[in-house]
């Protein structure tokens, strides 16, 4: 198994077609094909599903490309390293973005970047932070902002800010402790207010939903749970539709476009302390970290507490 090999058999696999794959990296189909064929023979088992409209991965073919991904991005992590000693700011950097705050520190941040890393290429994905620590651990991406992080051997973590949550709801005309018309924030909630409410809530172990089964067992309750939802664009649709309750940080809000139509109230603990979730940036504690990782992890710290902070 080499590299090239494991190219070919990611472009074969993105573009599902060994003709397609052979014209874009410019190599006979022929010889394209035997490189994918080693790979089968030297692991024994069949990757591909080949038929007259193009090929579809097996199982074993979507293991091993969850694999290749890694071990590519992580040569070209090497290259980067590399070109990183000579002073140069370039090279390819992956950030792990979780939903909830996709929207808001998205634009903002592929703009910082690319004016103050012009020579450099920046890949942006989301994911619960369950999910972006996985791809972290497996070398698809750099550096994840997640929320409630674990110490663990493998990664390494700031803290960068504590968001508060709130309980999200239908605006309703003039109900009790509802924001009035044109505000997002209303008066705040208490724990016990949060418990007698239906909620539209992400599974577990979701870093929110953690969170906040944690404060209630505290007080001797247990959140209403109508419908585990991982989608914040999706839950936001169900709590102005359905009469349901959601628990996120305002950042879900900003921007979505139903600001008119839901209210946003802070959720208070003990001492009227408001509840909140911290947000970390993880990186991998297994791989080097050149120059340009680190001007990024400090670049996206700077823009989550411009962007969130406040």
């Amino acid at each position: 198994m080499d590299i090239r090999q494991l190219t070919t058999f990611v472009q074969v696999a993105d573009l599902g077609s060994f003709s397609r794959a052979a014209t874009l990296l410019r190599v006979a189909q022929p010889a394209l094909s035997r490189q994918v064929r080693a790979l089968e023979v030297e692991l024994h088992q069949t990757l591909f599903d080949r038929n007259g409209r193009g090929v579809t991965l097996t199982a074993g073919g979507q293991r091993l490309l969850a694999h290749a991904r890694g071990i590519l991005q992580q040569v070209e992590r090497a290259r980067q390293d590399m070109e990183d000693q000579r002073g140069a700011a370039s090279g390819l950097v992956s950030i792990g973005l979780p939903p909830s705050i996709g929207r808001t520190l998205t634009a903002p941040l592929v703009e910082a970047f690319r004016a103050r890393f012009p020579k450099a290429a920046l890949t942006m994905v989301e994911g619960l932070s369950t999910y972006t620590l996985e791809w972290l651990t497996q070398g698809r991406i750099d550096c994840a902002v997640v929320y409630n992080a674990t110490p663990a051997a493998a990664i390494e973590i700031q803290p960068v800010l504590d968001e508060p949550l709130f309980l999200v709801s239908a605006r309703a005309r003039g109900g009790k402790g509802r924001a009035p018309r044109g505000a997002l924030v209303g008066a705040p909630v208490t724990l016990a207010e949060v418990a007698a409410h239906e909620l539209v809530i992400p599974s577990r172990p979701h870093a929110i939903r953690m969170r906040l089964e944690t404060v209630l067992a505290e007080c001797a309750r247990k959140p209403r749970v109508a419908l585990e939802i991982e989608s914040v664009p999706a839950m936001l649709d169900l709590v102005e539709r359905h009469a349901l309750h959601a628990v996120l940080a305002i950042a879900a809000l900003r921007g979505s476009g139903r600001e008119a139509a839901l209210s946003a109230r802070p959720i208070v603990v003990a001492a009227r302390q408001p509840l909140t979730t911290t947000l970390w940036i993880a990186t991998s504690a297994q791989r080097p970290r050149g120059p340009l990782l680190d001007q990024a992890v400090a670049l996206v710290a700077e823009l989550l507490r411009a962007q969130l902070g406040g």
